[in-house]
């Protein structure tokens, strides 16, 4: 079921934790509806009893900004540690008082932190339609807001990857204490959407400050006939149009064109060790030609060159193997699956030294054709990357680092060149990577290589010729515009004569 976009709506409703219950007139101001919502809480033993006060608090600060009610907003609310326990469900109540009430007599467990279960709770329970769910068909947003302050006790990737396909849209928001891979791997995409991290209990009622620009917000691309060709952005007031990775938007602001990338030297070098899994290894080989098909790729154009790596490294075509992306695609989906460990830092090894030789196909260096290296890894690394990280940037290799699953944060930003946050992403897990081809840019359009055997890109050389014809068009204005004023100068001065 393809999800409606309620991250705003979320966002939204953190802002109300700015300070306790708002007026009526806010609420009222600030309809967000209909919405079945499921605050899943953890209530473990390490949660201690003003800190779940502040847990209840938060419940209530939200639901004070909800327009509930049967055919409004449904809400829920499910606690777990060990066990998980049904304090409410979504056809319970209907009214502000009667949730607060029963939130307010909630007992905690403080036992374990079986986050995992909940999640199965919440799936199989809490959002069926015995339990108050409307039906899917109906398309009513179906939101989990998990509240943590641990390390989950259980495995949560796989069933938060149910839930997520089973309709549901989870937030995680983690305190204190919160495990930040543990709610990457909970939340939906995009992450930077979905997973927050509060400091501190104390911290949580001023939690919604930073959205406070969303207040109220609408989706202006909702309510207006934006006709964008390809997908439209919601702004406050206003919204504009984008296109999809390799395209350009024309000057009507609205419509798309196909643009040339500017031609690099790119290797992939993919992760091919055990804990990948052969059937997550097929995904990554997709992933691989998602991003071949941005690429225009011949002789002279972009080059490719694919590396798999596991405990050991493995060249599975140079970058001067094949000249079109139909062979490049053909030759990924028939690569072999490595399995065992994960050398990283020896796979950069190979790729600085190897890969990016002249005798492999990269260009040479005097042509000024950029040489981009991706890093694609799904774990910690068995041996440093620290020193051919570095090696490779010092080269001129402009890194990017993708990280999924248990893939480590703080390697992925050793890989990635700078501005690091543009050359480093992260998904939760191999089902829901796709969006980060979207983050991958390769010079689409804007900046191609200057070398001596460039190609230009077609859409730099219409700019340039537009460029050009205006210029020309101005000049012509000018040189009319100054011959009439030199012939009515000269009228003037005959008109002095004759007066004289």
């Amino acid at each position: 079921m393809k999800l409606l976009p309620v991250a705003p709506l979320f966002l939204l409703l953190l802002t109300t934790l700015e300070a306790r219950p708002k007026p009526a007139g806010l609420a009222l101001k600030c309809r967000t509806g209909p919405l079945d919502i499921v605050f899943v809480i953890d209530s473990s033993r390490s949660v201690r009893p003003f800190e779940f006060e502040t847990m209840r608090q938060f419940m209530m600060d939200i639901i004070g900004s909800l327009d509930v009610g049967p055919n409004a907003t449904r809400v829920g609310v499910i606690q777990y540690s060990s066990q998980v326990q049904n304090i409410f469900s979504l056809k319970t109540f209907f009214t502000r008082a009667d949730m607060e009430k029963a939130i307010n007599s909630i007992v905690p467990l403080a036992q374990g932190t079986m986050t995992g279960l909940a999640i199965q709770y919440a799936m199989n329970v809490a959002f069926t339609t015995q339990e108050g769910a409307r039906p899917l068909h109906k398309k009513i947003p179906r939101i989990a807001i998990i509240v943590t302050d641990g390390r989950p006790q259980d495995r949560v990737t796989e069933v938060a990857t149910q839930a997520r396909n089973a309709g549901i849209e989870i937030y995680a928001v983690g305190v204190q204490r919160a495990d930040m891979n543990s709610l990457r791997a909970m939340a939906s995409p995009p992450l930077e959407e979905h997973v927050f991290l509060v400091e501190s209990f104390e911290l949580i009622q001023q939690f919604g400050k930073q959205f406070q620009d969303k207040l109220c917000g609408v989706d202006m691309c909702v309510v207006q006939e934006h006709g964008c060709q390809h997908s439209c952005v919601s702004t406050p007031g206003s919204f504009h149009c984008e296109c999809n990775p390799g395209y350009r938007l024309n000057a009507d602001g609205k419509t798309c064109s196909q643009c040339g990338a500017g031609h690099v030297d790119l290797v992939m070098v993919i992760d091919g060790s055990k804990s990948v899994r052969p059937q997550n290894f097929e995904l990554v080989k997709q992933f691989v030609n998602r991003i071949v098909d941005l690429l225009e790729v011949s002789p002279h154009g972009t080059r490719v060159g694919l590396v798999q790596y596991s405990s050991r490294v493995r060249t599975e075509f140079p970058l001067n193997k094949y000249h079109s992306a139909d062979e490049i695609k053909k030759a990924v989906m028939e690569v072999e699956y490595m399995e065992k460990g994960t050398m990283t830092g020896l796979a950069l090894k190979h790729m600085v030294e190897h890969s990016f030789s002249e005798l492999e196909g990269a260009r040479p260096l005097s042509h000024n054709v950029p040489r981009i290296g991706l890093v694609f890894t799904d774990g910690r690394s068995q041996d440093d990357i620290s020193e051919w990280a570095r090696r490779a940037k010092e080269s001129g290799i402009i890194m990017f680092a993708v990280g999924v699953g248990k893939a480590v944060e703080e390697e992925l930003r050793a890989i990635a060149s700078e501005p690091v946050d543009q050359h480093f992403s992260y998904s939760a897990d191999f089902t829901t990577m796709t969006h980060l081809v979207e983050n991958f840019k390769l010079n689409i359009c804007p900046e191609e290589g200057k070398g001596e055997m460039e190609i230009r890109s077609p859409c730099e050389c219409e700019a340039l010729v537009q460029f050009q014809t205006n210029t020309v068009a101005i000049l012509q204005s000018l040189t009319e515009k100054i011959a009439q004023m030199t012939a009515r100068l000269e009228d003037l001065e005959k008109q002095i004569a004759t007066k004289k």
